[in-house]
């Protein structure tokens, strides 16, 4: 499996911390690449952002146009929107960059994963499954594949993990409701999960925006501390 190709948002300074943000349908990484610099975050920071293009594949429901997609969405019904198989040969590719990022010298406790709508599939997919701990999750605008084999397949080492969850209380694409399943699925298992809704739709918004950068701070400025 050959590693994605993104996107890559380096500091000024040397790389103490590395955020991998996935995409939704039909974007590619340069789409979440500007709001870097809307993160205001501190100078000295040394926040690295890695933003991954999805490969491109037909998709079922867009009448088999290809896109860029992290899986094939055959239905709407949000029960079997995310085509499972597609959702693990994608989760298994973010990790192979994931595992690259440790390799290369960062502890995975200074990375955080993010992704929105179907990014966001796969970044609580890794969430629960992956063999080392990150310094948090990111769910933005998303919700949850095979929700039914949480139990069976999640691993320990992430449930204290802070997963922020972001979501529109007007997403038409992905109800909220559907994002609070995730949520309460993930407490339910023992996760450290926490809950925003905001004013918008399928989006990001500025207040969202600003809890974003507060988040990244926390957990990659200060999680030596914690």
């Amino acid at each position: 499996m050959a590693l994605l190709s993104f996107v890559d948002v380096k500091p000024t300074g040397p790389v103490k911390a590395a955020v991998i943000w996935l995409h939704g349908l039909g974007d590619s990484g340069h789409g979440f690449a500007p709001i870097v610099p809307e993160l205001r975050l501190p100078a000295d920071a040394g926040i690295r952002f890695l933003f991954p293009h999805a490969p491109e594949q037909p998709v079922t429901i867009n009448g088999g146009m290809r896109m860029r997609s992290w899986y094939d969405i055959k239905t709407m019904d949000l029960a079997h929107r995310a085509d499972e198989d597609g959702v693990r040969q994608s989760a298994a590719a973010v990790q192979k960059l994931l595992d690259k990022l440790i390799a290369d010298g960062l502890s995975s406790e200074q990375i955080v994963l993010a992704g929105f709508s179907q990014g966001g599939v796969i970044a609580l997919h890794l969430l629960a499954r992956l063999p080392y701990k990150l310094a948090g999750v990111m769910a933005l605008s998303t919700y949850m594949c095979a929700v039914e084999k949480l139990g069976s397949e999640a691993l320990t080492i992430n449930k204290a993990t802070p997963v922020f969850f972001g979501h529109g209380s007007q997403d038409p694409m992905v109800p909220m409701a559907a994002g609070q399943q995730a949520f309460h699925a993930l407490k339910s298992a023992g996760f450290s999960v926490s809950w925003h809704d905001y004013r918008m739709e399928h989006s990001v918004c500025a207040q969202e925006v600003a809890d974003i950068s507060s988040f990244l701070q926390r957990r990659l400025m200060q999680a030596k501390d914690d």
